[in-house]
């Protein structure tokens, strides 16, 4: 079977497999079918998620076979050619119009004057509108796997109060504030943080780090004050502090006199004399709480902190099978696999996936027969690959020991009693 008919059989089967679009769009590129091999790179591109080095491998597959069509269009005719030859007299009899539809469905017309063969006008299409790509990012607890206690907190701590302000400001409640999420990487609190935004229905603002830093002296202050300022002209609003440690890191264990003026105009924002976080959510999320400075945490600023633990068994069985949809595989017990991976995160368990789908697509391009993916494959991965949060659990572990007599990080120390055996 030739290669290309063959890959387009897996496409068939695996409609959303970006990475199988990825190789028949070179295998198409490689025999100069530029068109066909556009198509199946702008498919690549639709079904390639977060995968951000297949998306870049494929914009530049995608560009250079753009190109190689271009170049190819201004050399030879790609479709019917239209000639006007009922009057000799009319000015146009020189020109031609060639006719062809791309990848997107939009119609191309190259229009080649016979005296100056290197003149082209091409009408590429409309872009796709902004809101698009807003609606693309919206999500709720509905597309959270799992975390069902998680939920509940959120939804006591910081959904209830945006829609019963008469409620609490009749019990004289502060609507918003400051929560801290904490917990092991990958196990969801960026997520999680854009599904509440996406329950409240507020306005979201997330703040990274480069939105703040500025490498003149009081510029990083002026950024961070004026995103306060924009998050409070358009309340209720929720604004979310991603690896918030490395904005407010401790100052105690800082000795760069640049960065206390971000933490200390960091902390005047949250609470000062002049400033109020009324129907302002602020939304931090750490992989190390111990490093977030302890001004930070106490009451009135991140009073509140919620520890994101690794998914339970019942979550890990939601995201084996939410991650396996689409996939080209057979018979595979997600319940066992989810008793089997005690402890591995989300990223954990996709990072599974993906490494089991490597391994069969290399024995399927070695041997060149066709399989899915197996239940031997995933537990043969699973014999080496471990998961990621022992480490970090092992860290606070210590933590909670040694430096918890304010009780922060008491959800933590029960998670550690309950499963310390294991760690």
């Amino acid at each position: 079977m030739e290669k290309i008919e063959w890959l387009q059989q897996l496409s068939e089967r695996q409609p959303e497999d970006a990475t199988t679009f990825y190789w028949l769009g070179k295998e198409l590129a490689s025999n100069s079918r530029w068109l066909e091999a556009i198509s199946a790179f702008s498919k690549g591109l639709t079904y390639c998620g977060d995968d951000h080095e297949l998306r870049n491998n494929l914009l530049q597959e995608l560009t250079t076979s753009t190109q190689q069509l271009q170049q190819s269009t201004s050399e030879r005719s790609l479709g019917p050619i239209i000639r006007n030859t009922e009057d000799p007299l009319n000015n146009d009899q020189n020109e031609e119009v060639v006719s062809d539809e791309t990848c997107d469905g939009s119609e191309t017309y190259t229009y080649s004057i016979k005296n100056n063969p290197g003149f082209q006008v091409i009408d590429g299409g409309q872009k796709p509108e902004p809101t698009e790509i807003t609606s693309l990012n919206k999500v709720t607890f509905a597309d959270v796997a799992g975390l069902v206690e998680l939920k509940k907190t959120i939804q006591i701590r910081i959904i209830s109060p945006f829609f019963n302000q008469g409620l609490f400001s009749k019990f004289r409640k502060k609507i918003g504030g400051g929560v801290l999420l904490y917990g092991p990487p990958g196990c969801g609190k960026t997520f999680i943080t854009r599904a509440t935004a996406g329950e409240c229905k507020a306005n979201f603002f997330p703040i990274h780090i480069t939105d703040v830093l500025d490498p003149y002296i009081g510029v990083s202050e002026q950024n961070l004050k004026a995103m306060f300022e924009k998050a409070r002209a358009q309340k209720p609003s929720i604004m979310f502090f991603d690896e918030i440690d490395t904005i407010g890191y401790s100052r105690s264990k800082s000795s760069s006199s640049y960065m206390r003026g971000v933490i200390d105009t960091f902390l005047t924002e949250m609470e000062g004399i002049d400033t109020s976080t009324d129907q302002v959510l602020i939304i931090g999320a750490t992989n190390m709480p111990w490093d977030v400075d302890h001004a930070l945490k106490r009451p009135g600023r991140f009073d509140r902190l919620v520890f994101v633990a690794p998914p339970d068994l019942e979550a890990r069985k939601q995201i084996f099978e939410l991650k396996l949809k689409g996939r080209f595989s057979k018979d595979i017990d997600t319940y066992t696999l989810a008793k089997a991976t005690e402890f591995f995160s989300g990223a954990d368990i996709e990072n599974v996936i993906e490494r089991a789908t490597e391994a069969v697509l290399e024995e399927i391009l070695d041997s060149g027969v066709e399989r899915p993916i197996m239940m031997k494959d995933m537990e043969n991965t699973l014999q080496v690959v471990k998961p990621t949060t022992i480490e970090w659990l092992q860290t606070a572990k210590n933590y909670v020991k040694y430096s918890n007599q304010s009780g922060l990080y008491n959800d933590v120390e029960h998670y550690i009693r309950q499963f310390g055996r294991l760690i």
